[in-house]
């Protein structure tokens, strides 16, 4: 063998194994960008699913808005039900199927949900699904909205938004938003401006400065009353309606298990108290005698209770129930409701609620628990919310020690159409009423309220959103 022949038999052998490599560079390149060409499909295919979900949800919010008690897509039939997506320039380039149910108490659509999936024509494995939640958005949006001015004590702390259609002093701490639809207002002795001066619509000595705004748009209280009438009627057809007492009122004891014990009150303690808006009055909010008449079930199907009397509240409530203390056949005879206890729930995973409406006040009485904890939804329709002044000359001895309680805890929100007041200082030291004021915010009563809840705007819109 020559010289020759050996590196001729060399150099093809080395080409044949630079070539084996380029074969194997080149066919690994081409399978890489078969899997990123792959990969960029599949995640343009799931982008666009996801555009098409969502689109049926926006298509069934516009049927909705025109035919608003229809949820079966005007077929008459059961869904769920397929709809083509059609792109202008391309055809149709999808499909989503909606399932609705609605949300029906005492024979009336609450809200609605819609379950949306879609996929493309192209990739119809890749779904996918997005729920919403179409209805009012209710009062449960707020920790407070009131009607009137409001001084918020430095004690209290707010979770939760906190709106007045009057000017707000804040001197506590907030976690959210202040809201007042005022640009200013004047600031009197009454909330511990002297002499009167003009102050922005929200001012104080609290923190988080940066979450006040005003004015803000208002809140209209007529807008959001509860139309009374009407729940009379509902609670008088399937619900639950209670007359007038034939004593001082009604007491609501709430048991835990899907019942509750009604009491007739036989007396009560009568001493002088003291409020902003009426001064120094004999009132009589704490219970001396009580009878027992008889435990209902709630209905499930219409968890609606109207009592037509003063109404005093407490105990355990375990599902989504709305009471209203109203006078309806009296139009002079505003009613009042009392906290008279803790109200809690029996679980805590925005199963139970509670929506507690009166006609006049709801207020806490002098005998309160040292440490209070109250949860709902409170709506003082044409009154307000909050604790009298008391002073123990006026106060019966045995009571006495209850003027000046330590602790008030409230999980939901408070809608007062007058000002708001559960702490009286003198000289700046509370003297009646809670040391320790906290708020906290419950996103399950914003997304999912007790029924008739009202809301405070006319526009319905998804309350809830999230991909399943």
């Amino acid at each position: 063998m020559n010289m020759f022949s050996s590196q001729k038999g060399y150099i093809s052998m080395t080409a044949l194994v630079f070539a084996g490599i380029f074969i194997m560079l080149a066919v690994s390149l081409v399978g890489y960008v078969f899997v990123q060409n792959r990969a960029s499909r599949v995640k343009q295919a799931r982008a666009t699913a996801l555009q098409i979900a969502e689109a049926g949800l926006d298509y069934y919010r516009w049927f909705l808005a025109h035919y608003p008690t229809d949820l079966q897509n005007g077929t008459g039939v059961p869904g769920p039900y397929e709809i083509d997506y059609d792109d202008p320039e391309g055809g149709t380039i999808g499909t989503y199927e909606l399932d609705i149910s609605g949300n029906t108490v005492c024979d009336t659509i609450e809200s609605v949900e819609i379950t949306s999936t879609g996929w493309t024509v192209d990739e119809p494995n890749f779904k996918r699904t997005v729920y919403g939640k179409y209805g009012l958005p209710s009062v449960g949006d707020f920790s407070y909205i009131v009607n009137s001015n409001v001084w918020v004590g430095s004690d209290r702390e707010i979770w939760g938004p906190y709106h007045s259609n009057g000017g707000i002093r804040m001197d506590g701490t907030n976690y959210s938003t202040v809201g007042s639809a005022l640009e200013d207002w004047t600031c009197t002795s009454s909330f511990g401006c002297s002499p009167d001066q003009t102050v922005d619509g929200v001012f104080g000595a609290g923190s988080n400065s940066g979450l006040w705004n005003f004015p803000s748009l208002p809140v209209d209280f007529v807008g959001i009353s509860v139309d009374l009438v009407n729940l009379r009627t509902m609670a008088i057809s399937d619900g639950i309606y209670i007359d007038e007492s034939p004593e001082r009122g009604r007491h609501i004891v709430f048991n835990g298990n899907g019942t509750f014990s009604l009491y007739d009150i036989e007396d009560l303690y009568t001493f002088y108290s003291y409020n902003s808006q009426d001064g120094w009055q004999l009132t009589s909010y704490d219970i001396e005698d009580e009878e027992l008449v008889a435990t209902y079930t709630i209905p499930s199907d219409c968890p609606v209770i109207f009592v037509e009397d003063n109404l005093w509240v407490d105990g355990t409530v375990d599902e989504k129930v709305t009471v209203v203390s109203a006078d309806t056949q009296s139009p002079t005879n505003a009613t009042t409701a009392i906290l008279s206890g803790d109200i809690t729930y029996g679980t805590f995973d925005g199963s139970d609620g509670l929506t507690l409406v009166a006609e006049d006040d709801i207020l806490i009485p002098l005998d309160s628990p040292d440490d209070m904890e109250v949860r709902g939804i409170f709506i003082a329709q044409n009154g307000r919310f909050g604790r009298n002044h008391y002073y123990w000359w006026y106060t019966p001895s045995s009571l006495r020690p209850s003027i000046l309680q330590n602790q008030l805890t409230l999980h939901g929100t408070i809608v007062s159409n007058e000002r708001v007041g559960t702490q009286w200082v003198s000289g700046g030291t509370p003297v009646s009423g809670y040391l320790n004021r906290d708020n906290f915010f419950d996103p399950s009563l914003a997304s999912d309220p007790p029924p008739f809840t009202p809301s405070y705007s006319d526009e319905f819109r998804f309350i809830e959103w999230r991909e399943d």
